[in-house]
């Protein structure tokens, strides 16, 4: 029996329990020419982050934006749940766009969704590798209860918002599961060699996972969508999908 069947089997014998779920959005002009796009953080870091710059520009490029913030003190499951079911709530089908530990969120939700592509973004996939490159950034930090990360892990130098931003994450549990590769849609990792929550190796093996190389943004931290250089990354992003989805179609 696959980790599906069972995921599948949970919900039918524990429902997971109903939350208000926050979701916020960014819409075009008209009828949108393409997919709308769902955006999801790990536990702790909520819709706020993509709203700051990453939903406006998606949608200045003609991609409907939305992201969910994910429930207090949820499990791996009940994340996935609720992701699929905002997906299923959208006018049309969906690209699934997880960063940090909402990558591993996305990688499930794939065995549930038939999402028309899915973007791994920084993925906190590779709990080891994860591990390891926290301890020897944050020691302290990372053995805590509820791990903490530190400001240097998250952001580059030149973020001047960077305490304020660090102040709204509640770094809640970790997601500890392994991750799925369940799904036909195209999937594109992205993430930077100078990440010090994600390894370089790390993003190397999500990537070989699901056919590919990963797409590197050197000099850029883990918080990718706060970054000074944020619009590098949802520019190659939104770029990859236009031209991955005129080919489907």
């Amino acid at each position: 029996m696959t980790s599906y069947e069972l995921l599948r089997f949970d919900d039918w014998t524990s429902p997971v329990p109903p939350v208000e779920r926050e979701v916020l959005s960014r819409l075009v002009e008209g009828e949108a020419e393409h997919p709308p796009l769902l955006f999801v953080a790990g536990p702790g870091t909520g819709a706020w982050a993509f709203a700051e710059h990453w939903l406006p520009h998606a949608a200045g490029r003609g991609f409907p934006a939305y992201a969910l913030t994910p429930r207090a003190d949820g499990d791996l499951r009940a994340h996935v749940h609720d992701l699929v079911q905002v997906a299923a709530s959208l006018p049309r089908q969906a690209v699934l766009i997880g960063h940090g530990a909402g990558a591993l969120v996305v990688s499930h939700a794939l065995g549930r969704y038939p999402a028309r592509a899915a973007v791994l973004a920084a993925p906190a996939m590779d709990r080891w590798a994860t591990l390891g490159a926290a301890l020897k950034a944050n020691p302290f930090g990372t053995l805590r209860r509820r791990p903490r990360l530190n400001r240097k892990q998250l952001f580059g130098p030149d973020v001047a918002t960077a305490d304020d931003y660090l102040a709204r994450m509640t770094f809640e549990r970790r997601l500890v599961a392994p991750h799925s590769r369940a799904g036909l849609a195209p999937v594109l990792v992205v993430g930077s060699p100078d990440d010090r929550v994600v390894p370089r190796k790390s993003l190397d093996r999500v990537a070989a996972e699901y056919g590919g190389a990963p797409l590197m943004f050197p000099g850029m931290a883990h918080a990718l969508m706060l970054d000074t250089g944020w619009a590098e990354p949802i520019d190659a992003v939104l770029d990859w999908l236009t031209k991955e989805l005129t080919a489907v179609d």
